[in-house]
């Protein structure tokens, strides 16, 4: 697979645009044209985000997938600035005609009608309440959501139903809506789930170029379980010979912080995913390269990745079986999964319109 390479650029994850599976054509670099720019500057000039607004058609997407605890979801943004290299939802932007590359972290898409399209799903005569889970793709609460607000305008329109949320971020800016959280949380109405998957501040810096410092995630855990939020973390991506070192060390701090769940998914590396991962090995950690992606094929049946459910996010074989055994270990050592009571969904209720009289107040 070709790629436009472009380099190391700081606070960005990917190093190409990576050609997606369904151009027709591909990308050439200048090298004249980048050694022209390297000589007058030095380094290459910052790559700036753009946010595009999208009038969105519908907003919960549903799945029947068995291996993952829900059955809808919301995805608020396409892309994300986190700029995570090994994000599995990158080559989702080859839809949009971008690459999964540089564009998916810095050509963003926001849908300013979310809340809208949600309360008028929820108040459908038929609509079935279940679990709605946000994060599933793209971070909810991505830097661009302190501008936003769609998340936080999700949330709104949830607590107004009393419709259960399930919540995944790897973003202490979580913590700006536990106002609303906690009250959900007080009903049986809210779960976060923080995604923290390695202490290690230097390699994550690397790996999630702008998300927040592992230890910034912590003291979310801290805070959100201090209101009284059911809080967890999951260990993601689990990535052989780099990061799986810190399984014990992070379910430990969690559980101190407050954690009452875990759970833990291995690195995956779907369609395009595999080459800007290979890029990203060779520009941080080339004495590594050869052991990981050993490793990688050891736990996918020899391959990069694997898509069928039950082993997508766990993997097979020796290695996958050791990291499931000190998962589940450390989990009993440090009181984490003991109990975890289901999100309520026999609150739901459709509020009553305002009257005409009260709207004269």
């Amino acid at each position: 697979m070709a790629s436009l390479k472009t380099g190391f650029q700081r606070g960005r994850g990917a190093l190409s645009n990576v050609e997606s599976r369904f151009d027709g054509w591909s990308r050439e670099p200048d090298d004249d044209g980048l050694a022209a720019v390297l000589e007058a500057h030095g380094e290459l000039p910052p790559r700036k985000t753009i946010v595009v607004l999208e009038a969105a058609k519908s907003i919960i997407t549903r799945n029947q997938s068995p291996d993952i605890p829900f059955d809808q979801s919301i995805n608020v943004y396409r892309g994300c600035e986190h700029g995570c290299s090994y994000c599995f939802a990158r080559p989702t932007h080859a839809y949009l005609g971008l690459s999964p590359g540089l564009d998916f972290e810095t050509q963003l898409f926001a849908k300013p009608n979310a809340a809208e399209l949600l309360r008028r799903e929820l108040s459908k005569k038929h609509y079935v309440p279940s679990v709605i889970a946000l994060g599933t793709n793209t971070d909810p609460y991505q830097p661009i959501e302190r501008e936003h607000r769609l998340t936080r305008a999700i949330l709104e329109v949830l607590e107004e139903f009393n419709h259960p949320v399930a919540i995944t971020t790897k973003s202490s800016l979580v913590t700006r809506d536990a106002d609303i959280l906690a009250r959900m949380a007080a009903k049986g109405l809210a779960r976060v789930y923080v995604s923290i998957g390695t202490l290690d501040a230097d390699i994550a810096r690397r790996l999630e170029p702008r998300a927040n410092t592992p230890a910034r995630r912590m003291e979310g855990v801290r805070r959100l379980a201090g209101q009284g939020i059911p809080t967890g973390v999951i260990v993601a991506p689990i990535i052989p010979a780099l990061t799986d070192f810190d399984i014990e060390r992070v379910l430990e701090t969690a559980a101190g912080a407050g954690a009452g769940a875990a759970g833990y998914v291995m690195l995956r590396l779907p369609l395009e995913v595999r080459d800007l991962f290979v890029e990203w090995l060779e520009q941080h950690y080339p004495g590594r390269r050869r052991h990981v992606m050993s490793l990688i094929e050891q736990i996918r049946d020899g391959k990069h990745n694997q898509s069928e459910f039950g082993q997508r996010m766990r993997g097979t074989g020796i290695f996958a079986e050791l990291v499931g055994k000190r998962f589940a270990q450390a989990c009993r050592r440090f009181g984490l999964n003991q109990q975890r009571p289901p999100l309520r969904a026999d609150l739901f209720r459709v509020p009553e319109p305002p009257s005409a009289q009260q709207s004269l107040f």
